[in-house]
């Protein structure tokens, strides 16, 4: 049964039946339930009533990049390509990945120390692609939302949630894409 889940699993990821890493291991050698509800978790974040297929290969792409997982970032690239997502676009979700682990680092120290000469300092990090995104305004929003939470910057998460509701974003969408993030980072705990 369970290395039946395992074969599904992998099928649903595209990789091969011998395909292994340690902690796929150790769960299979557990008969591990966690294995199907990870499966189960995987295929229910690939639809959204909220996020278009396009949307949420995007997003795990952004996601998997900034897990510095590599089999799953070929994964997600490979499916927002068959979604008919531009080589920019990618690239954005790619860089919006990039940009927001240096702005997750940087504003999260800004809100840890609570001084507010650190908040008077310029942060002189360039984020140009934040002012005219290819993904747009609200969906880079929404990715960089989703980078920041699995980054753990409160501050970040705070200003980017208002943004989208600014922007007219719903609050389901937004459940949805860290929900997303969710997944996909723990999906990179079992296959890299």
């Amino acid at each position: 049964m369970i290395t039946e889940i395992k074969n599904d699993f992998l099928q649903d990821l595209q990789l091969d039946d011998s395909f292994r890493t340690e902690a796929l291991d150790t769960l299979l050698e557990g008969e591990s339930r966690y294995l199907k509800d990870l499966r189960v978790n995987f295929k229910n974040t690939l639809t959204s009533e909220h996020l278009s297929e396009k949307e949420i290969y995007l997003l795990a792409t952004a996601v998997a990049t900034n897990e510095k997982n590599e089999r799953l970032l070929q994964f997600f690239k490979d499916g927002a390509k068959q979604r008919e997502a531009t080589a920019e676009e990618i690239a954005e979700a790619v860089a919006c990945a990039s940009l927001l682990a240096s702005n997750n680092i940087f504003y999260r120290f800004r809100h840890f120390t609570g001084k507010e000469k650190y908040n008077q300092l310029p942060a002189r990090i360039k984020m140009n692609i934040m002012m005219k995104p290819v993904l747009g305004k609200e969906f880079f929003e929404l990715v960089s939302l989703a980078v920041s939470a699995v980054n753990g910057c409160e501050m970040c998460v705070n200003a980017h949630e208002n943004s989208l509701l600014d922007l007219g974003s719903s609050e389901e969408r937004i459940f949805e894409a860290v929900r997303l993030a969710a997944v996909v980072t723990s999906l990179g705990k079992i296959v890299y």
